[in-house]
């Protein structure tokens, strides 16, 4: 079988990463495209994976950069797939959908997000794709009658137990001893990111203070650079490691989604102070049901400051949030096994899915 996967940011590629390696050791083509965005290509090249590169310069934030991004890689992914005849098509970006369903492939999208947060993504996508990959709880909106919803979370494809252990030795690589905390920040252009508020200068120099107040060091991961009087707190990693990183830390805060997912999926508390807070439907279940993050709107900095000093006091904090992963992963099935089954055998498998949705308890 010759698929075709398209990824636009790191996470979905660590999302196929464990799927893509498994079906290339069963003798399936895998044609993978990227764009540049953030580590990704560093990520692939470390693995050893084949690739091409169809946008080497990244694309500005404006909504008509983001427009024009969409029509040049719809003219640069038609001529691949009429040259290598890909039998499936898969990306959670609009192009495969629309190019698989102007030539009448087999394809899927896949996201973790829910319509009214990413509707304009979403009607570009949806409404050209075959099925839509997602977690159980996400809202696709009146898609519904496409969506696929397996038991589990996007993020767990590459950071559960069976795919990821932390590493403690990464720590020495970058002399981190002791209790830290790490902070993470956003850059927040993605295409439903804008008017998005995170974390500001005047805000992180509480965070920090409340911090080191309760003995913990700080550690700032940023997408972009920092203000000289924070610039002592960066983070300068290996990004492969960041992982291993996040899993030792006593604490996220962050304004990154998708970083707060990941904690979750660590076993990592974290705070989420951002616009979106309330609004996302993993990020609810994995706070209200699992009890692993907080949600705080910005301007509640006393909010924020006082959940900080709450969790930070707790004696036993990691065994507590141990035991609620657990709790998390016993009634999640392994997405990565799942993911590489549901390539390997569409789209009988989204006809089995539909037709038994619990078809997938064979893979917890």
């Amino acid at each position: 079988m010759k698929i075709l996967i398209y990824v636009g940011h790191p996470a979905q590629y660590l999302f196929f990463r464990q799927s893509i390696k498994t079906l290339l050791s069963k003798g399936h083509s895998i044609i993978l495209l990227i764009k540049t965005k953030d580590v990704l290509e560093d990520i692939i090249k470390g693995d050893n994976i084949n690739y091409i590169n169809i946008i080497r310069q990244p694309r500005g934030n404006s909504k008509i950069s983001i427009a024009f991004s969409l029509i040049r890689r719809n003219l640069l992914i038609l001529p691949i797939i009429l040259r290598e005849k890909p039998d499936l098509l898969v990306g959670g970006d609009p192009s495969i959908s629309q190019i698989g369903w102007l030539l009448c492939k087999n394809r899927f999208t896949l996201t973790e997000d829910d319509y009214p947060i990413i509707k304009t993504l979403a009607d570009l996508t949806f409404p050209f794709a075959q099925y839509i990959l997602c977690p159980k709880v996400c809202d696709t909106g009146r898609w519904y009658r496409k969506k696929i919803g397996y038991d589990g979370y996007m993020k767990l494809a590459y950071l559960h137990p069976n795919q990821f252990a932390p590493n403690r030795q990464i720590l020495s690589k970058y002399n981190i001893v002791g209790k830290y905390v790490l902070i993470r920040l956003a850059q927040l252009t993605a295409h439903h990111d804008f008017g998005i508020k995170g974390l500001n200068y005047s805000e992180l120099n509480k965070i920090i203070a409340a911090i080191k107040s309760k003995g913990y060091k700080v550690f700032i991961s940023s997408e972009g650079e920092l203000a000289n009087s924070i610039s002592e707190y960066k983070l300068t990693i290996n990004p492969s490691d960041i992982h291993h990183i996040l899993a030792f830390s006593s604490l996220l805060i962050s304004d990154s989604q998708s970083m707060s997912v990941e904690a979750s999926m660590l076993g990592t508390p974290s705070i989420r102070y951002s616009d979106f807070a309330g609004r996302i439907s993993v990020l609810e279940e994995l706070e209200h049901k699992y009890k692993l993050t907080f949600g705080i709107l910005p301007s509640k900095t006393n909010a924020l400051l006082s959940k900080i000093n709450e969790l930070l006091s707790v004696h036993d904090l990691s065994e507590i949030f141990k035991k609620r992963r657990q709790a998390m992963l016993k009634d999640k099935i392994n997405v990565s096994d799942f993911t590489t089954w549901f390539l390997e055998n569409y789209p009988r498998s989204a006809q089995i899915m539909i037709k038994n949705p619990e078809y997938q308890n064979n893979f917890k």
